[in-house]
């Protein structure tokens, strides 16, 4: 590239990092606030512990009641309630293998009807209580999934390493990096009580540049990518906005968001959905803004007398069939994750608008459109800078250009090679004039 536009893209990249990083700085939270566990949800304390031993009891022995229940047994209710007075428990033992209580067991009984049925031998997590009874102070949560979760993720980093080689490592490097600006920046941030939107664009931004340059390293071709990026989350942080409050979405739909509202309520929690429409959107606003520009240079390498327009148009055609992709992708992502409400949904026999209006469901029709639309813009807000920024140059632009006489010799000495007259070289430097 030539030193113009060497430094009219510096002039704009240079500011716009400078302020990533007096951001980085002013808002910097130094660790998320302590707060007191309320033992509700994910506040809670837990421990990794082990099941020693399985028996199998009577349900009738090990209930609070024994009295045969009564109702009727077609509805999930009264069957279930049969089924703890009839059918065959577990006593399941477990030991604590972390934390001050390393090695203290307690029982905890297991009907026949719970989803999760303990297994001998079982890793769990189970939930600490210090206010409860002694014998009641711990209870079984969840599995430990540790070892799948770290097996997968170990798959996972040698297939991206052994197809993407040098350029799979710093992939994985980048991925490290922001899942780091996550959590010792935005999240603790927007927990110190910062604005979850300024927060957001500024750690998304942080992610942007690292991953981006990182991965693709410094040229001019990165940093058309980041600026049809920055341009597009403009764009998607303007949308989000306007119709979160349009929508009047609050950001509280569940008791995850609730839970939080509970411990901090000076967190703006429709502030917080749009923070996550924000940083939901730059992983794929990267792979779209990347493509484009790779493709557009490609475009230009194998016809270097292509203008402007004719790189746009040819770009173009390749990201109409990118956005086909990309929207589909993310309309049956979030549909693929809502599957379980939207379930409810047919069940309870709810119209599509009634299905639509509830804010539950709104919100992810708002993050899933305004993302969408950012993605699109993408396409020919980032192939249109590509072609400019590319055809700005041509082949040979940093030579001294050729005189007259040097290109006489030249060109009788190629018509002489390929048996052509010299009158049609001739004319060829005429044309050249």
């Amino acid at each position: 590239m030539s030193q113009h536009l060497r430094k009219v893209i510096a002039a704009i990249l240079i500011p716009f990092g400078a302020a990533v990083l007096v951001g980085l700085v002013v808002l910097w939270p130094g660790g998320a606030p302590a707060h007191e566990r309320t033992g509700v949800g994910f506040d809670r304390q837990t421990q990794q512990a082990t099941v020693t031993k399985v028996v199998s009891v009577s349900c009738a022995s090990v209930n609070a009641s024994g009295d045969t229940p009564t109702g009727d047994t077609s509805t999930a209710e009264g069957s279930s309630a049969q089924q703890q007075a009839s059918g065959t428990c577990k006593r399941a033992t477990i030991r604590v293998d972390t934390g001050d209580d390393k090695g203290r067991t307690f029982t905890e009984i297991v009907q026949p009807d719970q989803t999760r049925q303990l297994e001998q031998g079982e890793k769990v997590v189970v939930a600490y209580e210090p206010s409860a009874p002694k014998d009641l102070q711990y209870s079984v949560t969840d599995v430990n999934r540790r070892i799948p979760m770290a097996v997968l993720a170990i798959i996972f980093a040698v297939a991206v390493v052994v197809v993407g080689r040098l350029r799979g490592v710093m992939a994985l490097v980048a991925l490290a990096i922001s899942f780091m600006v996550l959590n010792f920046f935005v999240l603790p941030a927007i927990l110190q009580g910062s604005n979850p939107l300024v927060v957001a664009v500024v750690g998304s931004s942080a992610i942007m540049l690292i991953a981006l340059y990182l991965c693709h390293g410094l040229s001019a071709r990165t940093s058309v990518a980041v600026l049809g990026t920055l341009i597009s989350l403009l764009l998607i942080g303007v949308l989000g906005s306007l119709f979160i409050d349009w929508a009047a979405l609050t950001g509280n739909t569940d008791d995850n968001t609730g839970l939080i509202h509970g411990l901090y309520p000076s967190i703006d929690m429709s502030g917080l959905l749009l923070a996550g429409i924000i940083i939901g959107s730059l992983g794929v606003l990267d792979d779209v803004t990347v493509t484009q520009t790779s493709a557009v240079w490609e475009l230009h390498e194998a016809n270097p007398a292509m203008g402007w327009r004719g790189l746009y148009r040819a770009g173009i055609r390749i990201g109409r069939d990118h956005i086909a992709s990309v929207v589909n992708t993310l309309v049956l992502a979030y549909a693929g994750a809502a599957l379980p409400l939207l379930l409810l949904f047919s069940i309870a026999q709810s119209s599509v608008g009634a299905v639509a209006n509830s804010e539950l469901v709104a919100e992810e029709i708002v993050r899933t459109l305004v993302g969408s639309i950012g993605l699109v813009a993408s396409v020919p807000v980032t192939t249109a800078l590509a072609a400019l920024v590319v055809s700005a140059d041509r082949p040979g632009s940093g030579k001294a250009p050729v005189t007259a006489q040097e290109a006489v010799p030249a060109a009788s000495a190629g018509a002489a090679v390929a048996g052509s007259a010299p009158a049609r070289g001739g004319r060829g430097r005429r044309r050249k004039r």
